[in-house]
This record gives C-alpha cells, structure tokens and sequence, in this order.
C-alpha cells in the first residue's frame, strides 16, 4: 500500500510496478502535466515533489510513498488563479499555454528556496522547460514581477 498527498488531499493505493506518476496523474484527469517524451527530457510533466521540481514521467509511484505532490490546480481556489499564474497572464508569460504548468510550478519552487532571486536565478529555474514560443523572456519577467509584488507586502 502507498500514501502519499496530492494537491492537499491524502491518496492510498496500491499500484502495479512500474506505473509512473505521471500515468497516474492522466488516470485522474490531471491533464496540466503534460506528456513531453517518455526520458524527462522537456519538463513538461513537472510535478513539485516535496516542494521541488519533478519529472512525473520519470517517477513510478512505489518512490512517492509518504510524499507531497502537487501540480498546477493545487494553485487556484474555483476561478481565483494564483497571483504567479495573474503574472504570467499579466505579461504575456501564457502563449501556446503547453510549458505553462510546469514554468509556474519551477518558479513556486525557485521561490520558495529564494525569495528574491535574480535574473539569472529564475533562468536558471526554468531550465529544466523546454518552450518553442516564449524565449523564456515573458516567463522570467511575471516571475520576477511576481518575486517583487511580494516583497512589497
């Protein structure tokens, strides 16, 4: 048997060897992770794992027990978004909307360990996402805008 939390909510189990959490997502209707390649190699299907960022495609789910995982619609409350995904809307971060998911979920990460980070810091975030539409220039600036309105609190 495997417990483990996702988006807030406790879940048991028991799954056949070698299901990924990825595939257990999909079996949910979780469809903000994205399927990228079968490797990881697009971050498409980020997850946050205990806070950091994750391939669920690369996870199977016997590694998850006792662990936090959350994605993209642990963020928003009915039709509030996030005032990370605000940003992202704000300036131009959303195009095509398929890295989307897992950009907010590597910026909550980064911010959560840096609070303040720079440039270099949330580029260095997103590094693990592939995007052909955005160039990472719009993503960076919502982060960043997002990282200041905080401390501006």
């Amino acid at each position: 048997m495997i417990g483990f939390y996702l988006n807030g909510k406790p879940v048991f189990g028991e799954f056949n060897p070698g299901t990924t959490l990825f595939d257990y997502l999909r079996d949910q209707e979780i469809f903000s992770v994205k399927f990228g390649s079968e490797k990881g190699e697009t971050g498409a299907d980020s997850v946050l794992l205990d806070g950091k960022v994750m391939n669920s495609s690369l996870l199977l789910m016997h590694t998850i027990d006792g662990k936090v995982i959350e994605t993209i619609e642990s963020f928003s409350q009915g039709v509030d978004v996030h005032p990370l995904q605000e940003a992202f809307i704000e300036e131009g971060a959303v195009q095509c909307g398929y890295c989307t998911p897992s950009m907010i979920l590597a910026a909550e990460s980064l911010l959560r360990e840096n609070p303040t980070p720079n440039d270099d810091y949330v580029r260095e975030s997103l590094s693990g996402v592939y995007c052909r539409c955005t160039g990472f220039v719009k993503p960076i600036q919502a982060i960043m805008k997002y990282a200041t309105s905080r401390e501006d609190r």
